[in-house]
């Protein structure tokens, strides 16, 4: 298969992936309480900067102490805890859908409360990649900050399926990445397809719904204009977010369980899948 027709496949499934979310428009909920979490988390170590250096952000920036990325480890935790707790409910909601079984937000959320000590792991090993990298970034000048971001991107790129992996197969965090790898390796231009289409879909959505929104409340209001496009385009935000965890979900599935995916195009996903010599 070319590389065009990779991608071409990546985008008609990501499409695919957005017409499971309209007719299952409770997984948006997922990112949805998942941003409200992080932003509760944001604003508590906000709080905690505050209280030690006072107005002076750019403290915590620069090179810091021992404790300094004491806190910030503990931040990267609990950020990352809380996405993949989320992450993991909706890969399983959409399991359950795929499955033609009912499903509703709150199995989800039961399903990832019984996974937590698997979550808490994965969690701890990005937090930890994240401090190293953080760590680069501010200790080695120029070349730390490209190597830093070189080393970023590979890192996503090998974690991309590791929330069905985290969720469904009994591995630690080491093996999940070996075990994402190995999938991305396989189908790594269908998932570069489908990332462009939901970034070009998020991105046109901002353009077209939430600036004209704000733009015509702000001329009423500035605050309620710039409020109610935050909240626009968050809410496009957590569908494409959805939708690409829906992609994820369903590309492991049928890789993995041999799942038929009713929502994708049947000639589609023979070409897709096809076992490899």
């Amino acid at each position: 298969m070319g590389f065009f027709e990779r991608l071409g496949n990546g985008w008609k499934m990501g499409m695919a992936s957005l017409s499971v979310i309209k007719k299952n428009k409770q997984l948006v909920l997922f990112p949805l309480f998942s941003g409200v979490a992080l932003l509760a988390v944001v604003a508590s170590f906000i709080g905690i900067i505050y209280a030690k250096w006072g107005l002076d952000f750019g403290r915590v920036v620069e090179q810091g102490s021992i404790g300094d990325y004491v806190i910030t480890f503990v931040y990267y935790l609990i950020c990352y805890f809380v996405i993949v707790f989320f992450n993991v409910g909706l890969v399983h909601c959409t399991r359950l859908y795929l499955k033609g079984e009912p499903m509703k937000f709150s199995d989800g959320i039961n399903y990832s409360l019984k996974r937590i000590p698997v979550i808490l792991g994965w969690a701890a090993l990005a937090a930890t990649v994240g401090l190293l990298l953080k760590a680069i970034q501010e200790n080695s000048g120029t070349l730390g900050k490209i190597i830093a971001g070189v080393i970023g991107v590979v890192w996503s790129v090998m974690t991309f399926f590791v929330v069905p992996v985290l969720a469904y197969e009994n591995v630690g965090p080491i093996e999940a990445v070996k075990r994402s790898s190995s999938i991305m390796k396989d189908k790594w231009g269908e998932s570069i397809g489908a990332s462009f289409s939901f970034g070009i879909i998020g991105f046109i959505a901002t353009l077209i719904i939430a600036l004209p929104v704000g733009f015509l409340l702000g001329m009423i209001n500035p605050a309620i204009g710039i409020g109610a496009g935050i909240l626009i385009a968050f809410l496009i935000q957590c569908v494409v977010s959805s939708a690409e965890m829906v992609f994820v979900a369903s590309v492991y599935h049928n890789v993995v369980d041999d799942m038929p995916l009713n929502d994708y195009d049947s000639e589609l996903i023979d070409n897709l899948f096809v076992e490899k010599d």
